[in-house]
């Protein structure tokens, strides 16, 4: 088996993504866009959209082009690392914004075209939204691959050591996680800012819905699901994906020797397993799209699950004869014994954890669920009790995904030791591109139902969209359970690799040095969720007075008789995002360099505490923001509770919006945030490690 031959197939599937991605965006265009009104709406979302990543990405350069000199500055002459290291740093950052920008473009086009295919059917419309959102999934793992594999045959060609390459490759994941942190940051105040706005100002102070022409709010609302949950969801697990494998390759570096295979000798085995492990994702990425069908009056969600795990499926079988072929059967490293099936079990361990926090995530947050019924239920008696129920029902939520992430941890170390940690990271990635996509078609969806109520279409076509925002809702929630478990095993392996390179033995928690490390990390995720959360709060103050003033002096808004300044709602979100996105994106940066040249073993610490503390807290957010969602969604749709129904307008109602009003900023803004700061601070901290050792 030919070690460069196998180096050069990894950029080739990263192509292979891209030209597949290429093709469905194609055939996503070429749909109908429907009537007038509705390509007015969707052009009206596109160009806000736009126009907030413009702006975004302008602000990102400056930031880039700066901190990519110093990283240049800093390890020029370093002869573990080198000023190259700048330059994946400003790849990493491209790919990832371009992602972003692939993505969210097809979702603005694959909203309206969701919406037209509804007036005739559900199943061409199920089609089209999750072909948009594939091509968010497929642009990610493609970029993400081409990029690495691109700069790994570069840097191999130096006559450099193997570490030394690798060390200088790990400025892609910083890149990447920068453009991920602002991206995940701004898109989530934008989006929370005018949804906040758009619930209050419309369903409970006006009694209008949030998607109602009317509602000033509402194209900055729809502009929302594009910037914060494709192109932000997109730079999240883009971070993921490659930060977990530049971990593994770390590890893999020193964990596998050289060895005779039965073809010749493979000398970067342990290096090259987790890109070929996602190289092969790809493929069966690609596979288990063709299982997402449904036939009329069929269930979406059963197709989605079909595909997504008939993917999980193929790639356990695959990953067996990889692992087997490339690596040996038997090998010693640190006096222990490892064999290339135990490997194999530690991929699988990532699969099955992953699969299982997404389970136990729609447990908690599916509309037709015992905790989301309780959540409903005690929205009856007010928004006091609703909140309550929804707090403690985020809180109980933590249990089984931190017993799940525990077990895989330690059956991973079993297997494969700390390799087997980061490789069942990897393995839990392996099959990102349709687990996106899934996620993806959910805001698609959710377009696709505000441009029918605004169009004023016929019941029955909001009625096929709500169908498909409903099991939107739920691939939501269960993506953002999966990107919280990929956080965790990502930052371990990332973690793992940090020690390694900056020569930390141990964490032991009786030093104090190292305790209060430990202490300041615990310690981020709460002032980082209080600064996205206090960011959404004020933009969505702005907005409120914003939407009260139009229905105050435009005559004829409240009436349907002139049109709502959509334009200004769109800017108060975009500046919002834009102001507020700053200070809690170099709070991440900067934290790790200054705490990392005070002690290496206090930035260990603080490892350690960010990464449990913000797991847990990303956790909570998300789920009791999700259980908040649907619970809100199912009064909507009508319950009867004692003997007594329920519906739009009624005081449950409201008590149910304002509970969801609460969760938005969690389960879209922090929650969702925190998996990229604690991959952040994992990989600046693998970046600087080399300077610090």
């Amino acid at each position: 088996m030919d070690s460069s031959l196998i180096t050069n197939l990894v950029p080739v599937s990263g192509v292979l993504a891209l030209i597949y991605a290429f093709t469905k965006a194609r055939w996503v265009g070429n749909q109908d866009p429907g009537t007038e009104e509705m390509k007015e709406i969707a052009s009206s979302i596109a160009e806000g959209a736009r126009a907030f990543l413009r702006t975004e990405y302008r602000i990102l350069g400056i930031f880039v082009v700066a901190v990519a000199a110093l990283l240049a500055f800093a390890n020029a002459g370093n002869e573990d690392s080198s000023w190259l290291v700048a330059v994946s740093f400003v790849i990493g950052a491209l790919c990832s914004g371009t992602a972003g920008f692939i993505g969210m473009n097809v979702a603005t086009k694959a909203n309206v075209r969701t919406t037209n295919a509804a007036r005739t059917g559900l199943a061409q419309a199920l089609n089209v939204a999750f072909s948009g959102g594939l091509v968010m999934g497929l642009s990610v793992v493609g970029l993400g691959l081409l990029g690495l594999g691109g700069l790994f045959i570069i840097y191999s060609q130096m006559e450099w050591e193997m570490i030394r390459v690798i060390n200088v490759l790990s400025g892609f994941s910083l890149g990447a996680s920068s453009i991920a942190l602002f991206a995940r940051v701004g898109g989530g105040i934008y989006t929370k800012a005018a949804d906040v706005g758009a619930d209050l100002a419309g369903k409970v102070y006006e009694g209008i819905p949030e998607d109602d022409p009317r509602n000033p709010a509402t194209i900055a609302d729809n502009v929302g699901d594009n910037v914060g949950d494709v192109a932000g969801m997109g730079a999240d697990l883009f971070e993921s994906y490659v930060g977990s494998i530049i971990g593994t390759m770390v590890l893999g570096a020193a964990f596998i020797p050289v060895f005779q295979g039965i073809d010749g000798t493979l000398p970067l085995a342990g290096v090259l397993m987790p890109m070929v492990i996602a190289g092969i994702g790809i493929v069966v990425a690609i596979i288990g799209s063709f299982f997402v069908r449904v036939k009329e009056g069929g269930s979406p969600q059963r197709a989605l699950n079909t595909g997504e795990f008939g993917a999980s499926f193929i790639m356990a079988i695959l990953s067996y004869f990889i692992i087997t072929n490339m690596l040996p059967e038997e090998w010693t490293f640190n006096g222990v014994i490892y064999h290339s099936l135990g490997v194999f079990w530690a991929v699988l361990i990532g699969l099955a954890s992953g699969v299982l926090i997404g389970l136990i995530t729609e447990y908690y947050t599916s509309t037709h669920t015992k905790p989301v019924i309780g959540v409903v239920n005690q929205s009856v008696t007010g928004s006091a009790t609703n909140i309550i129920a929804g707090l403690g029902l985020g809180m109980y939520s933590t249990g089984l995904p931190a017993i799940v992430l525990a077990l895989a941890i330690i059956g991973a170390f079993h297997f494969a030791g700390l390799y087997g940690i980061a490789i069942a990271a990897v393995g839990m990635l392996a099959v990102t591109g349709i687990q996106l996509a899934v996620d993806a078609y959910g805001p698609i969806s959710d377009n696709a139902g505000g441009i029918a109520e605004m169009a004023q279409l016929p019941p029955e076509v909001r009625e096929r969209t709500d169908a498909l925002d409903a099991v939107g809702n739920t691939t939501a929630a269960i993506g953002k359970g999966f990107a919280i478990g990929s956080a965790a095993l990502t930052a371990l392996a990332l973690f793992a690799a940090f020690m390694q390179q900056a020569n930390v033995s141990n964490i032991d928690v009786s030093n104090p040095i190292i305790l209060s490390g430990l202490l300041l990390g615990a310690m981020l995720p709460y002032v980082f969720s209080a600064m996205a959360m206090g960011a959404v709060g004020r933009a969505a103050g702005e907005m409120i007075k914003e939407v009260g003033r139009q229905f105050n002096e435009i005559k004829g808004l409240r009436e349907g008789t002139a049109r709502a300044e959509y334009a200004k709602c769109v800017d108060i979100s975009t500046k919002a995002a834009i102001r507020e996105m700053m200070l809690p994106g170099i709070m991440a940066v900067t934290v790790p360099v200054v705490i990392g040249f005070i002690s290496k073993d206090m930035l260990g610490g603080l490892l350690v505490g960010v990464t449990v503390s913000g797991v847990l807290l990303a956790i909570f957010q998300s789920n009791a923001g999700g259980a908040w969602d649907n619970a809100k969604k199912r009064i909507e749709g009508g319950v009867e509770i004692d003997g007594v129904k329920y519906g739009k307008g009624s005081e449950a109602h409201k008590a149910a919006v304002t509970g969801d009003t609460v969760g938005d900023p969690l389960k879209d803004t922090s929650g969702p945030s925190l998996n990229i700061l604690i991959k952040l601070i994992a990989v600046v901290s693998l970046v600087i490690a080399p300077l610090i050792a």
